[in-house]
């Protein structure tokens, strides 16, 4: 059941802008990373987002919304400031917070940009989130196996690509690290390398079906 009311996005204005990333955190909160393009967001990306904030009992999760994904077209991707407030409209209450921290820090990679938050804000619980389809393609990120042994990792169920997600490199390169849904709510405080896989009704919409469909709607 999904939180009514907006996510939060604190203003920042009169600050640097390095320092002016939507959000403030402090030792000891456990708090979800959920990066991505959302190009577009939609309510899957909502369902994973909240499906992590209540397994893991996250006092937040933060949509990194980045400026590019290294391994999708230019010219498939929205602007940023299309795809923040899309994230907007769908990171719904309170503890979702929407940030484009990634375009403040110069960061393209995921890796960078968890060495630079776990530095900023020492003492807080991070937790990487991702989607099952993502866990498919995570062997291609950079820094892969860097980023599995930076921060905890929960990987949420998606429609069609679970079961391949299960047997992918990443997952087989990282098994004796995996722990039980079970022991979700207490990934945050876990010593990386520990990841999860979370089970639980599936959405069916996806980025591509939602940017086809508007390909294919006349103008």
């Amino acid at each position: 059941m999904w939180f009514a009311g907006p996510a939060r996005r604190v203003s920042g204005a009169g600050r640097p802008a390095a320092l002016r990333l939507g959000f403030s955190l402090s030792p000891g909160m456990r708090v979800g990373l959920f990066g991505g393009s959302f190009n577009p967001a939609h309510e899957g990306h909502a369902h994973v987002a909240e499906t992590a904030r209540q397994r893991l009992n996250l006092d937040r999760v933060i949509w990194l919304v980045s400026p590019q994904n290294p391994l999708k077209p230019t010219h498939e991707t929205a602007d940023l400031a299309e795809r923040l407030a899309g994230a907007q409209a769908f990171a719904r209450g309170p503890d979702m917070i929407v940030s484009d921290a990634e375009t403040r820090f110069g960061s393209q990679y995921t890796i960078d940009s968890l060495r630079i938050l776990k530095a900023r804000f020492p003492g807080v619980k991070f937790v990487w989130i991702m989607g099952a389809d993502s866990l498919a393609s995570f062997h291609r990120w950079r820094g892969w196996t860097q980023i599995m042994r930076e921060v905890p990792v929960a990987v949420v169920s998606r429609p069609w690509i679970s079961l391949k997600s299960r047997f992918s490199p990443a997952a087989r390169r990282f098994a004796h690290s995996q722990r039980s849904s079970g022991q979700a709510a207490g990934l945050p405080g876990a010593k990386a390398p520990a990841w999860v896989f979370l089970r639980g009704p599936l959405n069916f919409q996806s980025s591509t079906t939602l940017r086809e469909r508007m390909r294919r709607s006349p103008t």
